[in-house]
């Protein structure tokens, strides 16, 4: 007969284990002898050395007594429905390590992989990095709230590429971010390239669709920039000197206000200028 401690050496495991199968009753626990000792015969050992094979393939501790118990076909089946669960984990620490991967240069946090191709894209046009940051933001928010159309969102934006203004918008922007004065001239050449485009846009009969056209995720958009720096509000300001509102959903204005007599101090930073869709 052997004591718990020798009962643990010989089938591998910690007298802590035999302790806790105890507890949950995988292992049935021998009366006590004359000396106040548990002690284990042959049968014990080999319930202990099932339980610990069973544990070691990955069986849950929930599911082992029933297996235990159960004729060949129900173990064989037991054996199968368990493999199944395993084999969908190993996909999914699989995926998961893809996108721990995808990780590791910042622009795959939850964003798809059109919008890491857009990104690399505005780094090519010379777009810079803290650039990169500010929209990757606001493509978080995009991809979000219209993860079915974020292919075509991202198709869009890619044509827009082929207009050398929105470079140098990119180029310009990306300029004051690196810049930290409360006034840039830059900010007005800006915000003259939007307005540009915006007339375009509008000129072209280019309207956001109407099942987007409402969505508050353009007000989050914007507030991202002004919460990001709150000198992005100077953007608004200037956009709506030139007769529009806001820039991810530009909305003309019926009687733009009239430019300050003297220019206010304001940003220099957009931090989100042309993210959304």
């Amino acid at each position: 007969m052997l004591t718990i401690g020798q009962l643990a050496a010989y089938a591998g495991v910690t007298v802590r284990a035999v302790r806790h199968y105890h507890q949950i009753g995988l292992l049935p626990e021998p009366e006590r002898d004359a000396s106040g000792y548990r002690r284990y015969g042959a049968t014990a050992v080999v319930s202990l050395i099932k339980i610990r094979s069973l544990a070691n393939a990955g069986v849950p501790l929930s599911q082992i007594g029933q297996m235990l118990k159960a004729d060949a076909p129900a173990f064989a089946e037991g054996v199968r429905r368990i493999d199944n669960h395993l084999r969908d984990e190993i996909q999914r620490l699989e995926a998961s390590r893809k996108q721990i991967a995808q990780l590791a240069d910042g622009d795959g946090l939850a964003l798809p992989p059109e919008v890491i191709h857009y990104l690399d894209r505005l780094r090519q046009i010379g777009a810079s990095e803290r650039m990169i940051e500010a929209e990757r933001d606001g493509w978080i928010l995009v991809a979000a709230r219209w993860p079915d159309g974020i292919r075509e969102i991202v198709h869009g934006k890619l044509a827009q590429l082929d207009d050398p203004r929105l470079v140098r918008l990119y180029r310009v922007l990306s300029e004051l971010l690196e810049s930290d004065a409360d006034y840039d001239p830059r900010l007005e050449e800006a915000a003259d390239i939007l307005a540009a485009l915006a007339e375009q846009a509008h000129a072209a009969g280019e309207v956001i669709p109407g099942e987007m056209a409402d969505d508050p995720a353009f007000d989050l958009l914007d507030a991202l920039a002004v919460e990001s720096d709150p000198r992005s509000q100077r953007m608004l300001d200037l956009l709506r000197q030139r007769g529009w509102t806001g820039w991810n959903r530009p909305e003309r204005l019926a009687d733009p206000p009239a430019a300050p007599p003297n220019r206010p101090e304001g940003t220099a930073d957009d931090p989100c200028s042309v993210s959304g869709a």
